[in-house]
């Protein structure tokens, strides 16, 4: 096994390397700069347009599928995902995830324009999108090859960053903290994700809808009252964050040292899991809803990586420098969990392993919808009884396999789907700034 996971994980840092990094990045820059930078500048409107009613057409509220689409990317990411960055590319991760976030921002708001402007309905008259859809419809039938590569990847993507991981992370934490066996923890997991998945989109809208704003709240004033209980060291490890950043973090206490390389890799690599910006997964929640022009959808899509990176994954970084935790060599929800009990002694385990549980739990259900879509365009509708079944079926499996292996696995199915969905996006620019000018001229 070791050998296999040392493989897997050679094979990760290959598909990860500069080539990688520069095309995902470099998208979002692109993008950013035809478009003036208009997600930063309408982040206002966009906000505004979350607490407004949706207007047009779709299969399930505006509001629903950012809920939707933040069910599936504030995840294990942003508490094991931020912790492994910085264990691994030191307190200057977490600058180059604020960094990938920012650029991410044109990114995500670009796929939701493209989604919704190339949907379609489907025999059920449900609203159907994402990048297989606008790859065909937008770049024409000799592309739809590539459209059928990224739904191939992104069905099974979907076993590894949404269902697998998800569900290691939480038996992981549940077992290291509370003794719980794992395979207990994946068949109660499996019989809650059964109740919602099998009911399909609407009934996932319906449970994110109600749990997303609440869990997203409780883990953002219990990261809070951390970085309270350490104001007096928050400026100073900001100032490290960004030194580290842009030149490296020397050996401290467990932490064994980074070079700039490593906090650039980790931290837009761990960014891009938490977020999904330039993924191709979040359109496709986006493409179901109501809306009535492809920009006002767009504005609220590009909301998610701002709330998942800047602030969620935020909270937890700052938390584990501010608190010397970085320090101590511990890696992944482990690290998480020693800077909370920084503050709340005992409780501090026990807060993080709770928080895992539900931002997995969620994940579960809004990676399900994204593969789902994936299958249903590969396989058309009669596919989906059978994909909701074998997705809630995996679920004790990922509970019970070893995360060496996992992590990896997940990170090389983000960027074979990232591959065509960035090739699209650039590829369709055009489009994007045409309906963005379009709809922000009447407004």
């Amino acid at each position: 096994m070791e050998s296999i996971i040392d493989r897997t994980e050679a094979v990760r840092d290959l598909m990860w390397g500069w080539p990688a990094l520069i095309l995902i990045a470099g998208t979002g820059i692109y993008l950013s700069l035809r478009l003036g930078f208009l997600p930063i500048r309408r982040l206002g409107f966009g906000f505004r347009q979350m607490f407004s009613p949706a207007p047009g057409q779709g299969t399930i509220g505006s509001n629903a599928a950012l809920a939707t689409a933040l069910s599936a990317t504030i995840g294990t990411g942003n508490i094991v995902g931020v912790a492994t960055a910085i264990a691994s590319g030191g307190p200057g991760a977490l600058v180059w995830m604020w960094l990938i976030a920012l650029v991410g921002m044109a990114t995500k708001y670009a796929e939701a324009v493209l989604a919704v402007h190339y949907r379609e309905q489907d025999h059920r008259g449900q609203y159907v999108g994402g990048p297989m859809y606008y790859i065909r419809k937008g770049m024409g039938s000799r592309w739809a090859w590539l459209a059928v590569l990224f739904a191939f990847f992104g069905m099974c993507a979907g076993f590894g960053i949404g269902n697998t991981t998800q569900t290691h992370s939480v038996a992981d934490g549940l077992h290291d903290s509370f003794g719980v066996p794992t395979w207990t923890t994946g068949l109660v997991l499996m019989a809650m994700v059964g109740l919602v998945v099998l009911g399909g989109i609407k009934r996932i809208a319906r449970v994110a809808t109600f749990v997303v704003p609440f869990m997203a709240l409780a883990y953002l004033l219990t990261g809070l009252a951390v970085l309270a209980d350490h104001a007096a060291a928050l400026p100073a490890a900001i100032a490290l964050c960004f030194d580290s950043a842009f030149s490296g973090t020397a050996a401290a206490g467990g932490f064994a040292g980074a070079v700039i390389k490593e906090a650039i890799q980790y931290g837009i690599a761990r960014g891009i899991f938490s977020n999904e910006a330039g993924l191709g997964s979040a359109p496709i929640a986006h493409a179901s809803a109501n809306t009535d022009h492809p920009a006002r959808q767009g504005s609220v899509a590009m909301l998610g990586t701002f709330i998942d990176t800047i602030v969620v994954c935020s909270v937890t970084g700052l938390a584990i420098v501010a608190s010397g935790a970085w320090t101590s060599g511990e890696k992944g929800a482990p690290l998480s969990a020693l800077a909370f009990s920084s503050t709340f002694g005992t409780y501090g385990e026990i807060v993080v392993t709770c928080g895992l549980a539900v931002f997995a739990f969620t994940t579960l259900l809004g990676w399900s919808l994204y593969s789902e879509r994936c299958t249903q365009y590969l396989f058309g509708e009669r596919a989906l009884v059978p994909f909701r079944w074998v997705w809630v079926l995996v679920v004790p499996v990922g509970a019970m396999m070893d995360l060496g292996l996992v992590w990896p696995i997940a990170d090389i199915m983000n960027i074979l789907m990232a591959v065509p969905n960035l090739i699209a996006l650039l590829f369709l620019a055009p489009v994007v700034v045409r309906l963005s000018k379009e709809f922000f001229d009447q407004q």
